[in-house]
């Protein structure tokens, strides 16, 4: 049974006292009406206690922050300095042409019958899938190329617009293509082996 008021909480003690009496246990009347009130003054002291914690939680001060007005970083401003451009000038002749020796075939036997006594194969363009070179033969052509497709040891097929006996023939015309189309300007030189 939970006690409620005084009244209820003295009715407890005493039907508590009643069963200690049955077991042999006497205890003065006095003593039950002093615990009832100690124990209405504890539930008094816990209820102020908890409304004092409520409230000092409630009322608690927010801190607030110095305002303090933000001002992003200040880029510095970059300068750059612009060399000044010069005419267009064509490109020398001393420009390096890359060369490789690899051992090749024609993928066409015309063009094997024309060209297999070269050995200076001017390369625009390397592919690894056939259909690749042969788009790239086509737009070569259109371009007014006559290139053929050479299939490398390493697998590459190869777009080649001129083959020449001398070394010296094909760098010309490396400086003639480079001139005429900047665009190929990457283009080099296989030596066959």
């Amino acid at each position: 049974m939970k006690a409620t008021n005084i009244n209820s909480c003295k009715q407890l003690i005493v039907q508590n006292l009643l069963r200690l009496r049955e077991f042999g246990i006497s205890v003065l009347p006095n003593l039950a009406a002093l615990n009832c009130k100690k124990i209405e003054k504890m539930k008094r002291i816990l209820f102020y206690v908890f409304v004092a914690v409520m409230a000092l939680s409630a009322c608690k001060t927010t801190k607030k922050q110095p305002q303090v007005q933000y001002a992003p970083p200040v880029a510095q401003p970059k300068v750059f300095t612009v060399p000044e451009t010069q005419a267009t000038t064509p490109v020398a002749e001393d420009k390096s042409v890359s060369l490789r020796k690899e051992s090749v075939t024609f993928t066409d036997a015309g063009d094997k019958s024309s060209n297999e006594g070269n050995t200076f194969f001017v390369i625009l363009g390397s592919f690894s899938q056939l259909d690749n070179a042969k788009n790239f033969r086509e737009t070569l052509l259109n371009e007014g190329f006559t290139p053929i497709i050479l299939h490398s040891e390493t697998g590459y097929y190869r777009v080649c617009v001129n083959s020449y006996k001398s070394e010296a023939e094909a760098r010309r015309r490396v400086t003639e293509i480079r001139q005429a189309f900047p665009k190929y300007s990457d283009l080099w030189l296989l030596i066959k082996q």
